[in-house]
């Protein structure tokens, strides 16, 4: 067993305990309630197995699967679960409504390879073939070790379920550890608006959102159930504007525009709205308020931010003040359960400002340990000690954990400041409606307390590497590269994949790897293989040598240079320090 619901038992029918934000809690006890459900006549979803939903729609002549949850393991069951209450009529499309892992992940439990490969079952998504490929999975590889590991603060994963420790990640019930992640390339692109498919003996009809929640991401109408989804853009939640696990920021404005895009073309049709998370919304007016507040959540938010922007304000000052209007505040789908209004106000300012707050002494500050340092050097350690209780023991827990920090930082051995600001940091995380914020402050305790939590998932899985396209394998291996190792080498070695009949250059000079499509003359050293071969040889090029007198590959010229070329990497450790230095 992977993943048992049970542990979360202890949400049913329960009150709020005071260690949890009853609006969390409350938004908690509806995600519990998982299982098959029939959502109108055609479309069910899977919930509840998984942090995203699985949803399939029935036409005539087979199964559309939109979304395929985060993992094989959870598709699987979710599959099962159709074939044994709904139908056992074949799979006739899978749809990827974004670029992001619990969407795309699952797809090997619901499709083969094979099929897709063979165009019986195509995968549709938004964007062009290789832009998808691109974010999906480049979000999740190129920078997959850092996310994975702000991702386990993020999504709780690294907490055990129940009133101190993980209620469920607001949006779904949780990230499950342990899983296959899985790809496969989508072979049918949307890039236009209005673009119609026949699917299964429906019509599908898509709207193109890229820049939203997603760089890419797509609305799909389905005119003959009344039945619309607007993948992530609209949710019984905020969203954020960004991630908190990491990724580029998003454009509050465009997830405003594209809802009311949708409004205009579906709003006085649509009977249903069915989203990658939580529940559905139903009967017309029903669907077109809830879009309507979110669109305008998303607009306010931006438009206030940059108000405040253009009056001078910085970003934590304008989300220090920013509040939605009742109306839209009020709303449960619009409280803090993903994004929070605090973060998403800054998150604009990144966007339309960059990373700089405006304030000059912020430019070109000190590292956090040398600051701590000359701060602890001023002050003395038992100064700090005392304000820090002092804050503790007047509820002021953020002030409490951000002058604790310094001596944490100073003294990482300091057992006495670590105890304290874990303690602030645990009421921190008991107050947050947010569960990303809960997450953060309550593994921040536990780290403070116990050391580093050994990692329990990474994005980057088999799987996802080996379905990389060759230009971001090669910018997989650059992000690898140790840069003042490399400063004064020029090396050059040819990898030629021979189940794709494509040969790449790639060559490391100026502290740099670049990787041209195309055999260079003179290349020292070519390597010979299938693409599933020449990535353990690209990725760990010590390991080349023995892969070759297996047969696994073939070396022709010098050898060495691939010693050489191992010299250079770096290797990422999954478990790195987070709240002390």
């Amino acid at each position: 067993m992977i993943f048992d619901t049970a542990r979360f038992d202890y949400l049913d029918d329960a009150p709020a305990p005071d260690t949890v934000h009853p609006s969390l809690w409350r938004q908690s006890q509806l995600i519990r309630k998982g299982g098959l459900y029939k959502v109108v006549d055609g479309v069910y979803q899977v919930r509840n197995n998984d942090i995203a939903n699985l949803t399939v729609v029935e036409g005539d002549t087979g199964l559309v699967i939109v979304d395929c949850m985060a993992s094989v393991e959870a598709s699987s069951q979710g599959m099962a679960m159709i074939r044994e209450h709904v139908s056992d009529k074949p799979v006739a499309a899978v749809i990827y409504t974004h670029t992001h892992i619990d969407h795309y992940g699952g797809v090997k439990g619901v499709v083969s390879a094979e099929d897709v490969a063979s165009g019986k079952v195509p995968i549709i998504a938004p964007g062009t073939v290789s832009s998808f490929d691109k974010h999906a999975i480049g979000e999740n590889v190129i920078a997959g070790n850092a996310m994975s590991r702000r991702a386990a603060y993020a999504f709780n994963s690294l907490l055990d379920p129940g009133p101190g420790g993980c209620v469920t990640c607001g949006i779904g019930i949780t990230s499950v550890p342990g899983v296959t992640i899985s790809y496969l390339s989508p072979t049918d692109p949307i890039t236009e608006t209005g673009t119609r498919r026949d699917l299964g003996g429906l019509e599908f009809e898509f709207l193109y959102a890229p820049d939203t929640e997603a760089p890419e991401e797509m609305h799909i109408w389905i005119p003959q159930l009344g039945a619309l989804t607007c993948a992530e853009n609209a949710n019984h939640s905020l969203h954020n504007i960004q991630t908190l696990r990491g990724a580029r920021t998003r454009d509050a404005r465009n997830f405003a525009r594209y809802l009311d895009e949708t409004l205009e073309r579906w709003g006085d049709d649509v009977q249903v709205h069915y989203g990658p998370h939580t529940w559905p919304v139903w009967e017309n007016r029903q669907v077109t308020a809830f879009l309507e507040s979110q669109r305008d959540t998303y607009k306010y938010l931006h438009d206030q931010a940059l108000r405040l922007a253009n009056k001078g304000f910085t970003p934590l000052e304008a989300a220090e003040v920013i509040e939605l209007p009742q109306e839209l505040g009020r709303k449960w789908f619009n409280r803090g359960y993903h994004g929070t209004l605090h973060h998403d106000v800054r998150a604009v300012f990144t966007k339309e400002l960059g990373m700089w707050d405006g304030d000059p002494v912020s430019l070109h500050p000190h590292p956090p340990v040398e600051a701590a340092r000359r701060f602890v050097a001023m002050t003395g350690a038992e100064k700090i000690l005392e304000e820090g209780r002092r804050a503790l023991n007047s509820a002021d827990y953020r002030w409490a954990a951000q002058i604790l920090h310094t001596l944490v930082f100073a003294e990482p051995d300091n057992r006495a400041a670590r105890e304290l600001q874990a303690d602030a940091y645990e009421q921190m995380g008991y107050q947050a409606e947010g569960p990303q914020w809960r997450g953060i402050f309550l593994t921040a305790a536990k780290e403070l307390r116990e050391g580093v939590q050994p990692a329990t998932f990474a994005t980057a899985s088999p799987d996802t590497i080996l379905a990389m396209p060759i230009d971001i394998l090669f910018d997989f291996a650059a992000v690898h590269v140790i840069g003042e190792r490399a400063a004064d080498v020029d090396l050059r070695i040819g990898f030629r994949f021979t189940d794709l009949d494509e040969t790449w250059t790639m060559r490391v000079a100026r502290g740099v790897l670049n990787a041209r499509r195309g055999a260079h003359p003179g290349t020292p050293l070519t390597v010979t293989g299938p693409k599933a071969a020449l990535v353990g040889a690209l990725l760990k090029p010590a390991a080349a040598p023995g892969m070759a007198r297996d047969g696994k590959i073939t070396l022709d010229g010098d050898e060495t240079l691939l010693g050489a070329f191992a010299g250079l990497l770096d290797e990422f450790d999954p478990n790195f320090a987070v709240v002390t230095p």
